[in-house]
């Protein structure tokens, strides 16, 4: 029996917790991702923008919340994800990210989803949908 078939309203999917946000990750992302906007990999553009340091892209933490649905649900039965980016992850902050289901319609679970920080910002909330049932 599949752990997917035992979810219930407030089932909480296990927490993604990552590492600290260093310099290096900032770099690698925005190669990944095409990505080079300056205030997240060059300090002087930071600084020069009123800020103390440079921070993770949004796209990151957006990517980081896939990572958690698709290590709780195959990819294929993930039917939508939405997101609104509600603060900035500064570089050292530690992610952590969560999901509950909040709903059952049938055999598709709205998922609750957050990325929040070590100090109890919540960078990033959201909403994903997904198939619980095999594909036959």
């Amino acid at each position: 029996m599949s752990v997917l078939s035992e979810v219930r309203v407030g089932t909480e999917l296990p927490p993604l917790r990552l590492p600290a946000i260093s310099r290096t990750t900032l770099a690698l992302f925005a190669g990944a991702s095409g990505d080079h906007n300056p205030i997240h990999i060059d300090l002087d553009v930071a600084r020069s923008a009123g800020l103390d340091d440079v921070f993770a892209h949004g796209m990151l933490s957006m990517a980081y919340l896939g990572g958690l649905l698709t290590g709780w649900a195959p990819q294929e039965r993930i039917r939508s994800l939405r997101v609104r980016f509600a603060a900035v992850t500064p570089v050292h902050g530690e992610p952590t990210c969560t999901g509950r289901v909040v709903a059952l319609a049938g055999t598709v679970a709205t998922v609750e989803l957050a990325v929040t920080l070590a100090d109890g910002t919540v960078t990033l909330t959201g909403e994903a949908t997904v198939d619980l049932a095999p594909e036959s």
